[in-house]
This record gives structure tokens, sequence and C-alpha cells, in this order.
């Protein structure tokens, strides 16, 4: 995919007005391209990185909720990237794909890059989708996926955190309107299923698209020293994330394998600047993280529900 370079007129100009006067041409880019860089602006902090999602979404920042990564609050809606480690990758996925709605427009803005790596790759979903074999394809149409996670009472981001309650009651309450299945671990923890489409339709373009969290999930797509390591600890069933087909049938191996190189075949990367801003299409343009060193610190908000 080619992600569109805009680059601020001058060192003074000012990112919200220039969204304003530019909105619709911006938003015209970014349904075509899927993902909009704002580069040489001057946009200083969270206050004025919230600030651009207000201009360009035309609402406040959403909430994140039915968390399945670390994040801390920086401040009001906006977050930190995923707090995992620096040496990790965080494979290429569409934000909330795993729920019932999600938002619609992603933001990325850069405090501090890293000192090596650390980049936002994206790739392009309808190229991800033509690069999967149709026979691949037409099993996931037809069956669906499934995603399986287990809050254990010592291990990863607790329910209650994910939920944000602790109240059993209000969790079996927002499952039921959001499609999942519950069921309460014997030692304190949760599991939920859900059964998703692998295969959306953009409500813009009209075009086909492949979204979905069933390659990010599965538990092949993690790094072998860490996939291992779960096993040892866990049975499949009890993984804190793992897929399957919609009919919970396992997916084979050498199918994850073909999509996550579907995934890498359309991606790109590019290098971060202080006070960039990414403007990402969700539903157009996946998103990873490379490994990294130094002190990289990118804040991340969501906008527009899908739903």
């Amino acid at each position: 995919m080619t992600i569109t370079e805009i680059t601020a007129p001058s060192a003074d100009t000012d990112v919200h007005a220039y969204i304003g006067e530019h909105r619709d041409k911006l938003r015209q880019l970014l349904t075509e391209r899927g993902a909009v860089l704002l580069r040489g602006f001057g946009v200083g902090s969270v206050d004025g990185f919230d600030g651009v999602v207000r201009a360009f979404s035309g609402t406040p920042p959403l909430t994140y909720a039915e968390r399945s990564s670390p994040r801390s609050t920086i401040k009001g809606q906006v977050y930190t990237s995923t707090d995992y480690p620096p040496d990790e990758e965080i494979f290429l996925h569409n934000e909330n794909s795993y729920q019932a709605a999600w938002p619609r427009t992603l933001y990325f803005y850069c405090i501090e890059p890293a000192l090596t790596r650390g980049a936002t790759p994206l790739a392009d979903i309808r190229q991800v989708l033509a690069g999967i074999d149709p026979a691949i394809r037409a099993e996931f149409e037809r069956r669906g996926w499934r995603v399986v996670r287990n809050f254990h009472a010592d291990f990863g981001v607790p329910w209650q955190e994910t939920f944000a309650t602790e109240d059993r009651a209000a969790v079996e309450e927002y499952c039921r309107g959001k499609g999942l299945e519950t069921y309460w671990r014997p030692d304190g923890g949760l599991r939920t299923t859900a059964v998703r489409k692998a295969v959306h339709t953009h409500p813009v373009t009209g075009e086909t698209v492949w979204f979905n969290h069933a390659t990010f999930f599965h538990v092949t797509s993690l790094a072998p020293d860490v996939q291992e390591g779960l096993r040892e600890i866990f049975q499949d069933e009890d993984l804190p994330t793992n897929t399957y087909y919609g009919d919970g049938g396992v997916i084979p191996d050498d199918v994850m394998d073909h999509l996550r190189a579907a995934y890498r075949a359309a991606s790109t990367r590019f290098d971060w600047e202080r006070d960039d801003v990414l403007i990402v299409d969700n539903m157009l343009a996946a998103h990873g993280r490379e490994p990294f060193t130094g002190p990289r610190k990118i804040a991340v908000a969501m906008a527009e529900p899908s739903a």
C-alpha cells in the first residue's frame, strides 16, 4: 500500500486549522489509500493530538473497551500503544476486529521515535484478501472464525481490566449484548467465545476486505519461544487467546502460514519522526509494530465507531 504523506506548508502551520481547511480532501485520501501521514506540523502535545482527532473525526476519541492488550492511559481517551517488550514484534491486525463493533478510524502520534526500527507497518487488507488462496478464503467465508479468550486469575490482562468492572453480572450482560458466550473458570477467571465474520464490506467504498483477528490471535503467530512457553503452561483450549474456524474446527498450521505471508506481502513501513500523526482507516489497513531499541513512545486514539 502507499502511505500518503502530507507535509506542513511551513513550520508554524497550525495542524487543526489545516485539517479544518482540507478535511474533505484528507478524508478522500484516507478512503482511497487507507492511511495518511501528517508530518512537520507542530502538534506539540497529547492535547494537540486529541485536537487532531476532534478536527478530523468531528467527535472525541473513543474509550478503549474490551481490551486485548496492555495499554496505559496517557490522558483522557489517549493511550500508549501496546505495552509489549521492545524486542517483540506485534503482528499486523485491524483494531478490535474481534468485537461486535470497532473504531473506523485510528490515530497514532509520535511523541518520541525509537533509536532503531520501531515502525508501525501497515498492510492494505484489500491486497491481503487478493493474496489469499480462493479456497482458503471460501472456507472462512463459509465457516467464519472463532476467538476464544481465557482470562486467568494470575496471568495476563485480567477480566476486571478488560471489562472495566468487578461485577460478574455486568460482564455477562455486556457479553450477551456483544455476541460473546461466557464461562466462569474454577480459578476465578473467565473464558469468552465469539464467532465473527472473516470478510467484510467497507461501508464507504463497498470493497470487500479481509477484516478479522484470526491470524493475530492464533497461537502460531506468536514468537516461537513465547508460543512454546505458553503451551508448556496451558492446554490449547486454555491459552490466553486462540482462534479456530467458526464451528470450532482447528485451523491448520499451513493455512496460518499462508495468511501471515499474505499480510507480509501487502505490508509497507516508514520511520517515525517526532510529532508525526498517522491516520488509518481501520477497515482498509492493518497495522503492527516492529521490534525496537530506545525510548519509543507512540500515543494512540480511536474514533468513529462502526455501530
